[in-house]
Parts: C-alpha cells; structure tokens; sequence
C-alpha cells in the first residue's frame, strides 16, 4: 500500500539532538517539511556512510525549511553512544529518533518483524505531515542525500506552483511542463 499523500503516522519517541535527550512527536514534525531517515541499526557499514552523506547536506535542507530524522529500533541511549565514538556519526546535528518497540517503524511500513530493524526507508513530509516522497531500499543499497535534497525541491516547487509537474532528473531553475492535452503525444 502507498505512503503518498498519507499523514504520517502518530508517534511519540526519545531522539539525541545535539547532545541531548529529548521528545520528538507527530505533531512536532508539523509546521515544516520533514525528512525521516530510517536505517537497519548503530554500529553497522552501510547506516553511517548514509547518515553522513545526510549530514553533508543538512545545513543546505534547513535553509529550505527542512528538518531531518533518522530512525532506528536502537534506542536512543544508543544513537548517543554511537555518535559520541564514531568520527561519520559525530558530524550529525539533527535529532536521531529511538524506536525500540518499532512503532515508528511499523508505522511507515517499513519494519522486518523476523529481524527487529528497519529497511532502508526515506520519507519526505510537507508542513501538514503528509507523505511527499517514499523510498525504500534493501538493506545492502544506500541512498543519496544528494538526490534527497534534488527532490525536497521538486516537492516544494510542485507545492508553490499549482499545475505545474517536475520532470525526471528535475534540478531548480530548469524548466517545468503544465500538463494538457496539447502535450499528450508530444514528449
């Protein structure tokens, strides 16, 4: 079953943010575009490159009024340890969300049950906290923030511009196309 155009689902956890501990929820996410990162587990190869490559770009997706969380089944005890010994996860400034009941997780569609960890799932959320953007990957197969922040802004250009799409491989400035009937055939 698709995410797309679907709220998020209501939570409430512990995340570490920038040295701390502190209660993120459902309705704190609201109010602004919203990346969830979810990962299989701390202390593992593929989860840190990608959350580094995320924190690369973290401060240019907060000038776009974007908030980024990873999310893990680890708890949040443990996203602090993990970020207080390693050098790729110390970089992180945005909150790491604690899921150790895989309530989030389950939530997005996105948990193993035989396994207790979460695919590789990315979710890009509007300000009224429905789901944009859905992708999910096998464990194996990282993502690009890269790519993330590509389409953060197609998202925010289609929300701004009503009739207007994004085409494949979109970059901001080039040209959009308003879907008619003229166009059907033509592309």
């Amino acid at each position: 079953m698709s995410m797309i155009n679907k709220p998020i689902p209501e939570f409430t956890a512990q995340a570490f943010h920038n040295g701390e501990f502190k209660t993120v929820t459902s309705e704190d996410v609201k109010g602004q575009w919203s990346i969830f990162v979810f990962y299989p587990a701390d202390f593992t190869f593929v989860c840190p490159t990608e959350l580094e490559d995320m924190a690369k770009y973290y401060e240019e997706l907060q000038g776009l009024g974007v908030e980024v969380y990873s999310v893990s089944t680890d708890t949040h005890f443990t996203h602090k340890a993990w970020h207080d010994t390693s050098d790729a996860i110390g970089k992180i400034n945005y909150p790491m969300i604690g899921d150790p009941t895989g309530v989030i997780s389950r939530g997005f569609g996105v948990m193993i049950e035989e396994e207790g960890l979460a695919l590789r799932g990315t979710f890009l959320a509007d300000p009224e906290g429905i789901i944009k953007v859905c992708e999910i990957h096998d464990l194996g197969i990282g993502r690009s923030a890269k790519d993330m922040v590509r389409k953060v802004k197609a998202a925010q250009y289609v929300a701004t511009h009503d009739g207007e799409v994004c085409p494949a491989a979109w970059e901001q400035g080039q040209e959009t196309l308003t879907p008619s009937l003229d166009l059907v055939g033509k592309i």
